[in-house]
Order: C-alpha cells, then structure tokens, then sequence
C-alpha cells in the first residue's frame, strides 16, 4: 500500500491511496481456494470444483467483495500510520472514469482512491483545577412539603352532590356540544363528562363559564381554541358550547393521616412526609447541578480557542436549522411573529453550532485524556431505562439497540458527556452558594434562549 497526502489545507486532508493489483489478486486467489472448499455445484464432487471454473462464475463478485473489504482496511491502516484523527468518517471517492473503475474490478489495473477528510484539531486543554465555580443550592422548605401533602388529598377528594351552584373545585357532569359559527363541529360533542372547575383540563374558558352552574341548567359557554391548537381546523377559532349541567359535586378530601399514608403506599404520614421531602431535594439538586452544568460548559468554552471542523458545524447548524423551522411550522409562527429575521435567526442557529461543536470535541479530548469510557454494564442499564418507557415493547426496544449501532452510539453520548462533566466538576474549584428555592429556578432570559 502506498499512501500519498495530495492536500493538506488547515484541518483539511486528502489522501491517494494505491494498493498494488497483485496484492489484491492474492485476496481473490484466497477467497476462490476457500470456496473451493465448501462449493456445491453439480457436476463436481464436494472440494473437487477447478478454481478457474469458480473466477468464470463468481470472479467478479468476488472481487467485488475483495475491494471493498481492502478499502476499508487500508482506509483504516492509512489513518492508523499517519495518527490522523478523523472529525467523521472519510468520503472514498474511486475513479470517476468508468473505464477506470472497470479496469481495477477487472484486475487489470491497481486499485487507487481518494480519501478525503477533516481532522480533529490539536488543543491545549485548559487546567480544570483553575476553574472557579460556583453552585447555587437551596433547601427543602417545609412549607412545599405540605404543599404537596395538599395535591396528594387533593387528587384523592371524593365529590358529594350538592344543590347550590358551582364554585372552584366543584366537580361537574355535563353532555356538551361544540358549534362553530352556528355549526357542530366534528370531536366537539360528550356526554357524561366529568369536568373539575380550576383544574384546567378543558379549553381555556370553558371551566371558566361553568362558575355558578347549578343541575339541570343548560348554559352557552364562549371559548377560543388556542392558535397552537393540537387540531389545525380548530386553532384559533371562536366557538360556542351548549353545556346541559346533570350533577354538581363539591369536593370531600380525605383527612391527611395514618390511613391516608398507608393508602399512598406509605406506613405513615411522617414516612409520606420523608418521602415527598427527599422528592423536592432531588429537584433542587437536580436543578443545582444543571446550572452548575451550563457555568462550567460556559468557561470550558471561553477557554478554548481552535479551528473547527467546518463539516461537523455544518452538520450541526442543518439539525438545529431543521429543529427551529420545524417548531415555527408546528406554531404557524413566522420570523417576523417571532420578532426576528431570517438572517438572524440564521446566525444564532450558527453560533449556537460553533458552541456545541467546540465543547463537544473538549469534552471528548478530556474524556480520551483522561481514560474515562462508558461500562458495558452502563449501557445495559441505559437500554433498560429506554425499554421501560414502552411496556409490553421491552425486548422490540432492546433489540432495536443491540442491532443499530447508530442508536447506541446516541444513547452512549449523553452518559459519556455526563461522566466527563463530573470528572471536570471533581477537579475544578467549586463553592456553594446557598439561595432561595425561587432564585435556583429563575435562568436568566439570555440562558435559557
């Protein structure tokens, strides 16, 4: 194999590569004399087909199957010799001739091809043990403890008739029917429908125009189905609903006891209690560790300055490009709705590329640096979590992962980024900041676009 470098232009490379043609005649001789050994072909005893008689009828498939697997070898072997590190998998390109291609599957001439390719960029990591970080971190407050005691008894509430009108939280049956301009619309009709005032279930107003309802009243309610509505013929239409009031409940909660606990899966309310209290602590450290996330990929970014593959940006930029125009078609929103141009939301989508592209590789180079992999016994327990998510589907999802390599490289990616920002957490110099539940929460307008 000869390898010849034809461009070398910033991270830009492109390589010819030449493998004599005996070396390839001496694959196909192989792979024949191995054929030879389990062909079955009438006519001939089991080992006894000449090998002449196998290169007239599989030759060319053959040497097919021996080019290809050549190619990807000495692809491979190219990069290995001259240490290159690919940003994605190199373009082959084989002669653009026809006649070309038919001489080197003929066997009458060497097989050449091109590899084109970007590399990953050499880069000076910053020293983690300089980065000062700071982590916001908030208490539980007793008061959202109960709280959430509240919803619980409140999710529970048994509704016992009443006569009078109906209030907030009042439960209601009703039949209803939908009209648009005068017209029943098709999906717009129910009967014996349960319908629980302020707990906005229902289209904006229509709880709402129920207020003071009391059973056997019919009443018009007025609403406006929302423009982001999920179906396109209604969204933001006027429409009008006949609602005949059959039953009106008021709420009963059950008392917040032993025996409430005990029917939450609990042995008391204390143990309820705990376990609502450790709940609401995940939450605030889950949200802790995601600003702490972002502060960190913030300096990591300001830290590192290098060329970047144009080719993983651009792949990058379509995705989000794809993303953003997709979400704006599903809103029936416009560049000008949004208060934005084209132009502009062309050159967030780029920079927000650039970004994700340069912390991508840092945070790869840190992890290579420092010998940090995802366990086989990680990615079982990933491909769980996933086939969870689809009961009944466990062993289609699981299977779907074991026979896409694509797929595991994308459930992977997410617990190697994960186990790289904690290393970088364990040696950068980070303080705790104690703030309020709210000030924990609250992101920055400019962070969270």
């Amino acid at each position: 194999m000869q390898v010849t470098e034809t461009v070398s232009d910033g991270l830009k490379r492109e390589l010819k590569v030449t493998v004599a043609r005996p070396e390839i005649e001496e694959k196909v001789d192989a792979r024949l004399q191995e054929m030879k050994q389990r062909a079955n072909i009438k006519g001939f005893r089991p080992g006894k087909v000449p090998v002449e008689h196998l290169r007239r009828l599989y030759g060319r498939s053959i040497m097919t199957e021996v080019l290809q697997q050549t190619i990807s070898e000495t692809s491979q072997q190219a990069l290995a010799e001259r240490d290159e590190r690919p940003a994605q998998q190199p373009q082959i390109n084989l002669p653009e001739d026809s006649e070309g291609v038919e001489n080197i599957i003929s066997g009458e001439a060497d097989l050449e091809y091109t590899m084109s390719f970007e590399v990953i960029p050499d880069m000076e990591l910053a020293d983690l043990s300089k980065l000062d970080l700071e982590k916001e971190v908030a208490e539980v407050d007793e008061e959202d403890v109960e709280k959430s005691v509240q919803q619980l008894l409140e999710s529970s509430a048994t509704y016992e008739p009443k006569d009078g009108a109906a209030e907030e939280g009042d439960q209601l049956k009703v039949d209803f029917v939908g009209k648009i301009d005068g017209e029943p619309f098709e999906g717009g009709s129910a009967e014996d429908i349960s319908v629980v005032i302020g707990k906005n279930q229902f289209i904006p107003g229509f709880e709402e125009g129920l207020v003071g309802a009391k059973p056997g009243e019919e009443r018009t309610v007025d609403v406006t189905f929302p423009e982001e509505y999920g179906a396109e013929h209604l969204a933001g239409k006027h429409a009008q609903f006949d609602v005949k009031v059959k039953e009106v409940g008021a709420p009963k909660l059950p008392e917040a006891d032993d025996e409430f606990a005990k029917n939450m899966g609990f042995e008391s309310m204390d143990k309820l209690r705990e376990a609502i209290r450790d709940k609401l602590s995940k939450e605030l450290e889950q949200a802790s560790r995601t600003k702490l996330k972002r502060q960190l990929l913030d300096e990591l970014e300001k830290a590192h300055d290098f060329e970047l593959p144009g080719s993983l940006v651009e792949q990058e930029f379509n995705e989000l490009w794809r993303q953003t125009t997709q979400q704006m078609e599903r809103a029936g929103k416009s560049f000008e709705d949004m208060e934005t141009t084209e132009e502009d939301e062309r050159e967030r989508n780029r920079k927000l590329a650039e970004r994700r592209v340069r912390l991508g590789l840092v945070l790869a180079e840190i992890g290579q640096r420092n010998d940090i992999e995802v366990t086989d016994e990680e990615m079982k327990r990933a491909m769980m979590d996933q086939a969870r998510q689809y009961p009944g589907q466990e062993k289609q999802v699981i299977e779907y992962f074991q026979q896409n390599p694509s797929a595991l490289i994308e459930l992977r990616g997410p617990i190697f980024e994960e186990k790289v920002v904690d290393y970088a957490l364990a040696m950068a110099n980070v303080t705790e900041k104690p703030v309020s539940k709210d000030e924990l929460f609250n992101m920055p307008e400019e962070e969270a676009a």
